[in-house]
């Protein structure tokens, strides 16, 4: 008959931290495969859309999604990567588009381009379901809507 104190033998001594690197090398490959859909999919075509919301006009994707920029960005410069890109991905440029009126095209990491407007990159805000919703504006005090 097993006996109480025999019960560690029969069961695995394996740490909580034993499994830490294939944790990390999981969630990190889930955040690049995100990133990499939801940037692609919500790419404006065109520069210089506005749209009506709630806040007045703001600038918006081709399908009217509200554009946003980030307090931590420089200027031509993204500093949202990894989690952050997939909450807020960026409002990817299609290859060989240049912009206008204020629009640029900017490099990110990894060879994409991203819209910038006066040089300040561009995002869409994951929880705005509809075209025309502003749910990322002052969300941690540092995203704000792109206005015109």
């Amino acid at each position: 008959m097993l006996k109480m104190q025999d019960w560690g033998r029969f069961t695995p001594r394996y740490s909580v931290g034993a499994f830490r690197p294939l944790r990390v090398l999981v969630a990190s490959a889930a955040v690049a495969v995100l990133t990499a859909c939801v940037s692609s999919s919500m790419a404006p075509k065109d520069a210089g859309i506005t749209h009506d919301t709630a806040l007045g006009k703001v600038l918006a994707d081709a399908n009217g999604k509200t554009l946003y920029t980030y307090d931590k960005d420089e200027p031509g410069i993204s500093h949202c990567y990894g989690l952050c890109a997939v909450i807020w991905p960026p409002a990817a440029a299609g290859e060989g588009v240049t912009g206008k009126d204020g629009f640029t095209v900017i490099p990110r990491e990894g060879g994409s381009h991203q819209w910038a407007y006066h040089g300040k990159p561009l995002y869409i805000y994951i929880s705005d379901g509809q075209p025309g919703d502003v749910e990322g504006d002052g969300v941690d005090g540092v995203w704000h809507v792109a206005k015109p």
